[in-house]
């Protein structure tokens, strides 16, 4: 998404969506002013939608499979704490048999 002639990126897109909401909420506003808002802030949505659906698409393609092999499914940030616990008794009992 370009602004005025400047690369968005998702953090000041975000920024910039909670200022325009903050300034619908306090009102006081012209219809017009509240519109171009409006059309403003709905442009900034489908951009965070947009990147935010790239992002999710980039961590389906990095998830892997119980061979190790990469395969694209949904990411649950459960799944991720469960796999990182599991990893540290795996290590340990690796090393009791091994004595």
């Amino acid at each position: 998404m370009n602004t005025k002639g400047r690369e968005m990126n998702f953090e000041k897109a975000l920024s910039e969506l909670e200022q325009i909401v903050n300034r619908l909420e306090k009102g006081g506003l012209a219809l017009n002013e509240s519109l171009a808002l409006f059309e403003k802030g709905i442009k900034l949505a489908r951009f965070l939608r947009s990147e935010l659906d790239k992002a999710e698409k980039k961590i389906e393609i990095l998830i892997k499979d119980e061979t190790g092999e990469l395969k694209a499914r949904e990411f649950e940030p459960e799944e991720l704490e469960a796999d990182l616990s599991q990893e540290e008794p795996e290590e340990e009992s690796g090393e009791e048999n091994q004595k």
